[in-house]
């Protein structure tokens, strides 16, 4: 049995500013930056000490490893943080950058319903989460975690809100049909006993 550890990164700038943020790589608010501390203080109390550490290559899940890394026990020897693309956040396209409740007034609760929280209907420009489910998560989910999960580790995989119910539902955990009713807290982590 493996014990995953899934942490959406702390709150950031564009959080706070209610935008869509996607690819766009901007930087950890001051809310952020303690919700990393802290989750790094609640891994420490649970007594994890991790042998594989993923993150995305976006500064707010980087950021949020490395002040939660700081307030935590030493990693086994030799574990060093690994960053994948792949574990990026879903990209937005046209949408990215813009202020989440002026784009609903804009184009309706349905249509912003669809583009937000929609499994298969990509915004313009941009990807859906079967596209990240497809395309990323589940290949780079076969190449560097599948076989980790067969022998009884520690993993923490500090990365998005999409990139993470993408890997949900890979793992077998959720749905499409049922991802939606999972909320990625920024900075909670979320911990999982996987039997690999």
């Amino acid at each position: 049995m493996s014990t995953l550890v899934l942490l959406r990164h702390g709150q950031s700038e564009w959080n706070l500013e209610n935008r869509f943020t996607g690819f766009k790589d901007v930087e950890l608010s001051p809310k952020g930056i303690e919700e990393a501390k802290a989750a790094g203080r609640i891994l420490k109390e649970k007594g994890f000490k991790f042998d594989a550490i993923f993150t995305s290559v976006l500064k707010r899940a980087i950021n949020t490893t490395e002040l939660a890394l700081k307030e935590t026990v030493p990693l086994n020897d030799g574990v060093q943080v690994q960053r994948f693309a792949e574990l990026n956040e879903r990209d937005y396209g046209d949408l990215t950058g813009l202020n989440k409740e002026e784009t609903r007034l804009k184009y309706g609760d349905e249509q912003f319903k669809i583009w937000r929280r929609g499994y298969d209907t990509p915004p313009p420009g941009g990807e859906s989460l079967k596209d990240v489910v497809e395309n990323r998560v589940r290949p780079w989910y076969a190449a560097n975690l599948k076989e980790l999960l067969k022998g009884d580790k520690t993993i923490l995989i500090a990365a998005h809100g999409n990139s993470l119910r993408a890997l949900l539902i890979v793992l077998g955990l959720r749905t499409p049909e049922n991802i939606n009713e999972t909320e990625l807290a920024t900075g909670e982590p979320m911990i999982f006993e996987i039997q690999g």
